[in-house]
């Protein structure tokens, strides 16, 4: 028997929205989840000379899901960008408008950092 609104078990951890499995043990096609669904935005500065970078971690999407959701925030903010290591990385102080934007996509999300 399925439970529909299952999503954390304190015995298993996280868990499969689909399957209802541990992600660890996913036995449907999300095997290719990248993150773990607490969404993080941080700016970084270190090793980047001085220059702010927005971080957005632990998107619960595959890397092709990733990146476009990527490119579609680098537009939407007018900055470049990269996205590697399961994370987007936003040129400049973007924080606040990244989170309205992954509001607006269905994330929610978090600042970390100082």
């Amino acid at each position: 028997m399925k439970n529909r609104n299952l999503v954390y078990s304190t015995d298993q951890g996280r868990l499969c929205s689909s399957c209802e499995h541990p992600i660890s043990e996913c036995q449907c096609k999300n095997d290719n989840v990248i993150g773990n669904g607490k969404v993080l935005i941080a700016l970084e500065t270190k090793g980047r000379k001085g220059k702010g970078v927005t971080v957005i971690t632990g998107l619960p999407l595959t890397e092709d899901a990733l990146k476009i959701l990527g490119k579609k925030l680098k537009t939407q903010c007018g900055v470049g960008g990269a996205v590697k290591d399961g994370q987007i990385e936003v040129q400049g102080d973007n924080r606040q408008k990244i989170k309205e934007l992954l509001e607006k996509e269905g994330f929610s999300s978090k600042f970390t950092g100082g």
